[in-house]
């Protein structure tokens, strides 16, 4: 892509609304525009990196053995009423009539309709265990919208629902989830803690948050400093095999978020030297909740004895467009962001220093040409703007590598390359710069 082609709608200063880093350098790399409190349009370069995070997101929950569908926005308000969350739910849903005086609503989450496509369709156990997962936009009417995409009314969610015939089966696909998880985040460049989260009235210890580690982050958070640096499962699993031990292995060390700390189990559990007490995000819920909404909305199976019972379900959130606002919070510098590779709008920033040159242009046009065919997402900048305002546009939006190329290096057979993350430069001749950035 050609920066002279692109919308990419830059602002030099900081905007007084943005309370958070996230927000500002969104709102100033031309990521998003806010149409509404908590409402934002996603513009070019934000929707790339939105449509990059979606794609680790679903191809993770693919691995993982679940089914993917697409549920609409709007939802009966009856389906609600089934499970009796329709009057309980208060102001953050927001009520809908159509023309003809049906209530509906747009929804805040999906438990209620996979519910019902489920029951319509599923009758034996030897159909489970079943994981249906959308990745949808959703609304919720916060009475207090702030910090951009972090928390927002509308927002795009990955939410999964497992169904099994009983809670065996429904720990099985926890654990699943739960190693998923993990996989999806460290792709993201993220290491994200499994935190024992609140289970409510339905108990048990199937809950978690994962929560990466921000300075900026919402709220405390307590752990063992070993699961910082753990690595993640990796893609050779066997999905149908016993996952426990790899969530027992995360799961023995102390992590646990305000709500949940225990300082006197967090002293007996991990020692002086291991304990860490940072900031944190969550960017993840996982939650096992038996027979909560398919119990009163009759989503029941034969089991092997021939008796119907009630599914067991459990859900699995993951924030999609939160997930952005939270890798820059994790991920930055006073210059701008810094994107980890695979979530990056593009892989390099070629600068041009001097268009119009014809032995700079044609430098610029191979490098474009040999990046474009190796699948790196080359962006040039072939604008007019001063060298200092090329620079802290290509800082502010982040690009993992900056291919710089103007008239004094040609002429010497060199380019400059910058990688962003560590600030590093080095003077190479174009096809070793290219070696670097290929790999």
């Amino acid at each position: 892509m050609r920066l002279s082609r692109f919308f990419l709608p830059v602002l030099k200063e900081n905007p007084s609304e943005a309370q958070i880093v996230s927000h500002r350098l969104m709102l100033r790399a031309g990521m998003i525009r806010q149409e509404a409190a908590g409402i934002y349009a996603w513009l070019p370069l934000g929707l790339r990196v939105l449509k990059k995070i979606e794609a680790i997101v679903r191809e993770e929950m693919d691995r993982a053995g679940a089914i993917e569908l697409l549920m609409p926005t709007l939802q009966l308000a009856d389906l609600w009423r089934e499970s009796g969350r329709y009057d309980d739910y208060g102001q953050e849903m927001l009520r809908i009539q159509d023309r003809h005086e049906r209530e509906l609503l747009y929804g805040p989450t999906n438990e209620e309709m996979v519910t019902e496509i489920f029951r319509a369709s599923v009758r034996s156990y030897k159909d489970l265990p079943r994981n249906l997962y959308h990745i949808q936009w959703k609304f919720r009417d916060e009475q207090r919208p702030r910090f951009g995409v972090m928390r927002g009314r509308e927002f795009l969610m990955k939410d999964a629902y497992s169904f099994d015939v009983d809670e065996a089966g429904a720990r099985r696909s926890y654990n699943r989830m739960f190693v998923a998880y993990l996989n999806l985040y460290a792709r993201m460049g993220l290491k994200a803690v499994p935190m024992r989260a609140d289970t409510g009235p339905i108990g048990g210890e199937l809950s978690h948050e994962f929560i990466i580690l921000a300075e900026t982050g919402e709220s405390e958070v307590f752990c063992h400093k070993d699961l910082i640096d753990m690595p993640p499962p990796g893609a050779d699993i066997d999905w149908d095999g016993d996952l426990q031990h790899l969530v027992d292995q995360r799961t023995r060390l102390y992590a646990a978020t305000e709500e949940m700390h225990d300082q006197a189990r967090f002293e007996a559990e991990a020692p002086q030297d291991k304990r860490l007490s940072a900031r944190g995000i969550e960017v993840g819920h996982i939650f096992s909740f038996g027979e909560k909404y398919s119990k009163p909305m009759k989503a029941v199976v034969a089991g092997p004895d021939g008796v119907e019972r009630p599914v067991q379900m459990g859900s699995y959130g993951v924030g999609v467009s939160r997930l952005l606002g939270a890798i820059i919070e994790a991920s930055h510098d006073e210059s701008g962001i810094i994107w980890p590779d695979s979530v990056a709008p593009f892989g390099v920033g070629i600068i041009n220093m001097r268009p119009g040159d014809e032995a700079v242009d044609a430098v610029c046009a191979e490098a474009y040409a040999a990046l474009t065919s190796a699948g790196r997402e080359p962006l040039l900048d072939d604008t007019h703007e001063r060298a200092g305002g090329k620079f802290a546009t290509m800082d502010l939006i982040g690009l993992p590598w900056q291919l710089v190329v103007g008239p004094k290096g040609v002429a010497q057979g060199i380019v400059e390359l910058k990688r962003r993350a560590t600030g590093e430069r080095q003077s190479v001749p174009l096809a070793q710069a290219l070696e670097i950035i290929a790999g």
